[in-house]
């Protein structure tokens, strides 16, 4: 990859890769900043949490199954900054095989990741991110809660507060915006590969800034993190302007197969689709690396919602939805078993795709 001419003197880097344009400039927290996501409301539990870790030798941290870049980013920088500390640490998820999306691949701190079956089964003390429901924990599900302190890092308004010790601010943007909270109150100062963890983390959920939970607040943390001199075209470059062949082939079927549904979602709209398990195989494609079909589908201007699902090896459909702002789409997918944000949800199901996708027009017709 090779980056956009800059001009001298404005930060350019001696290299073309994500991985070696990271500068190294540390980011600027102030102890005296204004008050931070969760405050006042949560200002005791971050005082446990904080407390819990310092004292810590151990910890497990774990992201969501098939983790997104907020899930996935927002696990390595706490894990790189706990190391630092000289705390010992593993990073896993509940996938297996567990599988890193080609588009994350730059992520520092992956040496932290170890299989869920080199978890403890009974550990010290665990933190999971970005997780919205329990069933989002996949393998380690029993793990985790075996654990005599359970610590929950999140954002989505859908998640039911399970655990010990609960950081759940359902206005922050991202799950990175917690973690750069705690990191600071850790005092623990940005550097460049915490940056770059924490900046794919409220990219990624924010949609680059688009979706409309970003907030001036947003964009500050987004410019003290880019202060560090992290390469933020070389990583959206490898987000979201980054494909496969194969992958082009799968989004022309799957497109190919769209449906609009102009009746559904109380006359607003519907366009769904889906992609079978074989397709996959064919174009040597991961349902990871489909993640972003949902933001092809949602764009005609005709529908209010759309509905991508995708097949696993087992047969089990992953849906994902977003809505524009008319329909509470977390609402609909916890019919169905599923959860996340009002506008972009997601669930699982082990049934046929008309099936699922009758149910899911169903409770969408509920929620309109």
């Amino acid at each position: 990859m090779t980056g956009e001419p800059v001009e001298a003197g404005q930060g350019a880097s001696s290299t073309d890769t994500v991985e070696g344009a990271l500068a190294v400039l540390p980011g600027q927290r102030s102890a005296d900043a204004p008050a931070q996501p969760g405050e006042p409301a949560l200002a005791g539990e971050w005082q446990r949490v904080v407390e819990l870790l310092a004292r810590a030798d151990e910890v497990d941290l774990i992201c969501h199954v098939t983790p997104d870049g907020d899930a996935l980013g927002s696990a390595l920088a706490a894990g790189l900054a706990l190391r630092a500390r000289g705390c010992r640490v593993r990073v896993s998820f509940g996938d297996d095989p567990q599988v890193i999306p080609e588009s994350l691949s730059f992520l520092p701190g992956q040496e932290l990741i170890v299989p869920a079956a080199e978890v403890p089964d009974v550990p010290a003390l665990v933190v999971c991110f970005d997780v919205a429901s329990t069933g989002r924990l996949g393998l380690l599900h029993d793990k985790a809660f075996a654990a005599p302190a359970l610590v929950v890092v999140d954002h989505h308004a859908s998640n039911p507060g399970f655990g010990t010790h609960r950081l759940i601010d359902p206005t922050a943007p991202a799950t990175a915006v917690l973690v750069d909270e705690l990191l600071r109150r850790l005092g623990v100062e940005l550097d460049q590969e915490l940056a770059t963890c924490l900046y794919t983390g409220v990219a990624t959920d924010t949609g680059s800034f688009k979706y409309a939970g970003t907030t001036p607040a947003t964009h500050e943390f987004a410019g003290r993190l880019l202060a560090t001199g992290i390469r933020h075209d070389l990583i959206s470059r490898q987000l979201w302007d980054t494909c496969s062949f194969g992958y082009l082939k799968v989004l022309a079927a799957a497109l190919g197969r769209a449906v609009y549904e102009p009746e559904a979602a109380g006359g607003r709209g519907l366009v769904w689709t889906w992609v079978p398990y074989q397709e996959l195989l064919l174009y040597g494609v991961t349902v990871e690396e489909i993640e972003g079909l949902i933001d092809v589908l949602r764009r005609p201007a005709e529908a209010e919602v759309a509905l991508v699902l995708k097949q696993d090896p087992d047969g089990t459909l992953r849906g994902s939805c977003r809505a524009k702002g008319e329909v509470d789409v977390a609402a609909v997918c916890a019919d169905l078993g599923g959860g996340g944000h009002r506008f972009a949800a997601g669930f699982s199901v082990r049934e046929d795709v008309d099936v699922a996708v009758g149910r899911f027009r169903a409770a969408l017709g509920a929620h309109s």
